[in-house]
């Protein structure tokens, strides 16, 4: 049976919980893998990411959106701190929960809470692959500020690098 799901069906949890960033890598490297042809070094990839936000996590200077349907993980956004700047990474939908306005709703989630911490960078790193996800990027003010050649996720592609700065 197919049902229609709508941005309301959708809660969006603020605090991690034992085994999120886990499934967080999980998803990751199935959807990527299934969608892209990304291989194990971009699973590990994610995983050393995960592992170093873990270690690092203030819950003053970062923040999680955790998007829940029926008690189920359907998306993802994390903001992390760096010296200067707020860290955009794991911005992630399952594909059934693609094109209800999450992404547009976490991204306004995210510009609210650098006001907020009075951030006035912030960045992400992705692939050329990722248009979608690049278009609400560029809605929002980000801009490309890098590209380097890679074969970091077992297959060649161009990784690129986003930046945002807000008034100060």
């Amino acid at each position: 049976m197919i049902t229609s799901r709508t941005l309301p069906d959708v809660r969006i949890r603020r605090e991690l919980r034992p085994g999120d960033l886990g499934y967080i890598a999980h998803l990751h490297g199935q959807l990527y893998a299934r969608e892209c042809g990304y291989g194990l070094h971009f699973e590990g990839y994610v995983l050393a990411g995960l592992q170093e936000f873990a270690e690092q996590y203030d819950p003053a200077k970062d923040a999680v959106w955790i998007c829940e349907h029926d008690d189920k993980m359907v998306g993802f956004l994390l903001g992390f701190h760096r010296v200067d700047a707020l860290q955009l990474r794991y911005f992630i939908f399952q594909p059934d929960y693609r094109g209800l306005g999450l992404g547009k709703k976490l991204m306004q989630e995210f510009l609210a809470f650098m006001h907020k911490k009075q951030y006035h960078r912030a960045y992400l790193w992705t692939t050329q692959e990722q248009t979608a996800a690049i278009a609400l990027y560029t809605r929002f003010g980000f801009q490309l500020t890098e590209e380097k050649n890679s074969v970091a996720f077992d297959k060649e592609l161009v990784e690129q690098r986003y930046d945002l700065l807000l008034p100060a």
